[in-house]
C-alpha cells in the first residue's frame, strides 16, 4: 500500500500570484511559485526520500495535483504527487496557500498518451481515443501513466491501470462513454477512472455502469470538498 507524508508550508508573502480568484477541481495541476517550493522544501518532518522526491519536483518545475480539500482548510490548498517508482510511489501532500499557486492547468489527453500493452492494444487505444473525440468528451489521464508523462521518470509498471478523467456533460453522454469502455478488448491494462460531470462532481466509470443497470440507489459522488451519496437527476449529472 503506498505510503501518504504531508508537508505545510507556512504562510509568508508570496510574488503576485491567482490568489483568491482560483477556481480549482480535484485533478486540476497546479505550478508553485520558486519562492513556495522553497518554503515547502525547509519545512521539517519528511523523510530523507520524500524529501528527495520534493527536491527533484521544484528543481524541474512539475506540477502538483489538486487533491479532495479537508473540512475547515479554505485557506490553504491541500496538493498532491504520486512519486515515482525510484521513490516507492509514494503518495505525497504539500498544504500551501493560494498565493503560492503561480499557474494551473491539466493532465495530458489520452491520445497523447503511449499507452503500453499488448499487441494490437495500440490500436485499441487510439480507437478509443478517437471515439471519445467524435462523441465531444475531453478524454484525459491521471494516476500513473499521467504523471509518467508529466515528469519524464518511471511511474507504470507491469500492473498499472490507465486512470482516465472522462469530461462528459450529460447522464446521456456518460452512458455512451462507458459502453464504449466496456466494448473494448480486454488485451490492454486495465482502464480505470472516473466520468466528471459540469458541476465538478465526479463518479467512477464502473460504479456509474453498475448504478444506471441497477436503475435505483444512489451513488458516490466526489467533489472538491467530500463525497456524498446523490441519486439520478441531481446537479452532478
Amino acid at each position: 500500500m503506498d505510503t501518504a507524508t504531508a508537508i505545510h508550508a507556512a504562510r509568508r508573502p508570496w510574488p503576485s500570484g491567482l490568489g483568491t480568484s482560483l477556481a480549482l477541481q480535484r485533478h486540476t495541476l497546479v505550478w508553485l511559485h520558486a519562492q513556495a517550493w522553497q518554503d515547502v522544501l525547509a519545512r521539517t518532518g519528511a523523510d530523507a526520500a520524500a524529501q528527495a522526491c520534493l527536491a527533484h519536483w521544484a528543481e524541474h518545475g512539475l506540477p502538483l495535483v489538486v487533491t479532495q480539500q479537508p473540512a475547515g482548510a479554505e485557506d490553504a490548498w491541500q496538493l498532491g504527487v504520486s512519486a515515482p517508482l525510484c521513490w516507492s510511489r509514494r503518495r505525497l501532500f504539500v498544504s500551501v496557500p493560494a498565493l503560492a499557486i503561480a499557474r494551473t492547468g491539466a493532465f495530458p489527453l489520452a491520445a497523447d498518451i503511449d499507452a503500453h500493452g499488448g499487441a494490437g492494444w495500440q490500436a485499441d487505444w487510439h480507437a478509443l481515443c478517437d471515439g471519445w473525440v467524435q462523441a465531444g468528451v475531453e478524454a484525459r489521464v491521471y494516476g500513473s501513466h499521467g504523471w509518467q508523462a508529466l515528469s519524464g521518470l518511471a511511474h507504470v509498471d507491469a500492473d498499472s491501470d490507465i486512470d482516465l478523467l472522462l469530461a462528459v456533460g450529460s447522464a446521456a453522454q456518460a452512458d455512451a462513454v462507458v459502453a464504449m469502455l466496456e466494448q473494448s478488448p480486454a488485451r490492454g491494462p486495465r482502464l480505470d477512472g472516473e466520468l466528471l460531470f459540469p458541476g465538478g462532481g465526479a463518479t467512477a466509470w464502473r460504479e456509474w455502469a453498475r448504478w444506471r443497470r441497477a436503475g435505483r440507489g444512489p451513488i458516490l459522488v466526489k467533489r472538491l470538498r467530500g463525497a456524498s451519496l446523490e441519486r439520478q437527476g441531481e446537479s452532478f449529472a
